[in-house]
């Protein structure tokens, strides 16, 4: 199996080297996150963040099925990962790495095990027919921090997205087109963002959001996930050196803060397509409007 091209010996010494000076390749300090863009496609839940060079594309879907015995009042949620040779030559289709399988469960345990996501608005007719709604994520780019970027894609993608309006008259469902009916936006209980921190020196030095080399090189990682109520989702600590309780409350309170800002930034970004999508739609009414009075 390829696998990722490791730092040379310079590159170690020099990057190691300049992280016990307080100082990082890209001029960031320590506890700054990379240049966070965030656009939407044309058709609602189709997400593109780039996190510094990392990009990542969440698409949501929803499709009406029929739920499971065991929960006949919830919708379905699913999250899918995608990492092929176009994020980076360690990545295979069909041969998943540990970092693909490490991503999907830190997805999977931050969004959908913390009810981001309310399923039982999700539920049509009582044991027959509901909504699923999958997000596929895709890495378009890989260069460190997956787990953020695609967390942050994942919850932007659900907010953004719409779904068809559905009539029920007896047993018969009808599912309204966009054009007969407003879709209907998913109902969204909090919005959960994962951060993740790197640790060097034994723990002496902490990094946020580091990039390919900078991983290659830590001792050890944490990733906390939290909403902007700083509620605490999850806390994945996979081995490395160990974090005790003052440092771990410390690194807490540095991720909430970052929480706030990136819930922010989406929510701008949420309400400056929202007021696009406003505008186009005014254009092309006006205009058509024009074409029926010729």
């Amino acid at each position: 199996m390829p696998k990722e091209l490791e730092p040379s010996n310079n590159e170690r010494l020099f990057i190691l080297e300049a992280l016990r000076q307080g100082l990082r390749l890209d001029s960031r300090e320590l506890d700054v996150i990379r240049p966070l863009s965030l656009t939407f496609g044309r058709e609602y839940g189709l997400a593109d963040v780039s996190l510094g060079a990392t990009r990542v594309l969440a698409r949501v879907s929803a499709d009406v099925v029929s739920p499971f015995s065991d929960r006949p009042f919830d919708g379905i949620f699913t999250i899918t990962t995608e990492l092929g040779p176009m994020a980076s030559p360690a990545f295979e289709v069909g041969r998943p790495t540990e970092t693909e399988v490490l991503l999907a469960r830190l997805i999977e345990k931050s969004i959908r095990r913390s009810a981001a996501l309310d399923t039982e608005s999700l539920c049509i007719v009582a044991g027959q027919k509901v909504w699923h709604v999958r997000c596929d994520v895709h890495v378009l780019n890989h260069d460190g921090n997956l787990v953020d970027a695609s967390c942050i894609a994942v919850v932007s993608a659900l907010q953004h997205f719409r779904r068809p309006d559905v009539s029920v008259e007896g047993e018969k469902v009808t599912i309204h087109t966009l054009t007969e009916r407003v879709p209907v936006p998913l109902s969204i209980l909090h919005v959960p963002i994962c951060i993740t921190f790197s640790y060097y020196e034994g723990g002496e030095i902490t990094l946020l959001d580091a990039n390919l080399q900078e991983e290659q090189l830590r001792e050890g990682e944490m990733t906390v996930t939290m909403n902007r109520h700083g509620e605490v989702c999850q806390i994945s600590k996979a081995g490395g050196v160990e974090r005790d309780a003052g440092r771990l409350y410390t690194d807490i309170r540095m991720a909430q803060g970052k929480v706030q800002e990136v819930t922010e930034f989406i929510a701008m970004r949420l309400k400056e397509d929202q007021k696009e999508r406003t505008r186009r739609d005014n254009l092309l009414g006006a205009s058509a409007s024009n074409d029926r009075h010729e």
